[in-house]
């Protein structure tokens, strides 16, 4: 049987545990963090603009600026270039940076980036990823070599889709724009997109170099859950 000075004894050590605890006492289960929380949809289009740094007759698209460069693309196909785009002049660069979904290394391409070209009209382009901003991956392109395609440059296909007309601008197949694969790079991941006019480009008055109008997102995961 419990004598009364157990019981007392018990007690007091119960209620000196209780304050010991809501006062900051030990606690098994550690300090407690906020839950994260994703946003409600899943952006594949870029968010924001680090930096530009417009190039010799670049200038085009300015008064849009930045906008112009984010959300999704506007398309005419192969017969129009779209006027919605950012003339980046010569070596002209931008850096976006995507604030919702990142770019993960996906089956096949995971990231689309479009220009403006059409009917056979190329302006190329260097295309970079980088997670953090500042440690950055190049893609391989050979802006001289028209035969070939210009292989691995962005500005080469045009682009199809559009907010009117209902054609995904993630699909590959069906989008248009030119595609880019992070196992090219043994890159895992990206948040940032640098895009660099080649310099090899026809340039002239304030539409010079690679025009840029959208980059998205193909195979991505929310940046809440990278941290």
């Amino acid at each position: 049987m419990k004598t009364h000075d157990m019981v007392v004894r018990w007690s007091a050590w119960l209620v000196l545990s209780v304050l010991a605890s809501g006062c900051g006492g030990p606690s098994e289960e550690g300090p407690s963090r906020p839950p994260v929380v994703c946003a409600s949809e899943n952006n594949p289009f870029a968010d924001e603009v680090v930096s530009f740094k417009p190039g010799q007759e670049a200038g085009f698209g300015q008064d849009g600026y930045p906008d112009i460069v984010l959300g999704p693309p506007v398309g005419y196909g192969s017969g129009m270039g779209s006027l919605d785009v950012l003339s980046l002049g010569e070596r002209g660069e931008i850096v976006l940076e995507l604030t919702d979904l990142g770019v993960v290394d996906g089956p096949g391409v995971d990231l689309l980036v479009f220009e403006n070209p059409f009917a056979g009209f190329v302006e190329t382009g260097t295309v970079s990823v980088s997670e953090d901003g500042e440690s950055w991956h190049e893609f391989p392109c050979d802006a001289t070599h028209r035969a070939g395609g210009f292989p691995g440059c962005a500005g080469v296909k045009p682009v199809n889709s559009s907010p009117d007309n209902g054609i995904s601008a993630t699909d590959p197949s069906v989008a248009g724009g030119d595609g880019f694969d992070l196992a090219t790079l043994g890159v895992a991941r990206a948040r940032f997109i640098r895009i660099r006019d080649t310099g090899t480009n026809s340039y002239g008055f304030t539409s010079g170099g690679f025009d840029l109008d959208a980059v998205a997102v193909v195979n991505g995961s929310p940046l809440c859950e990278w941290k």
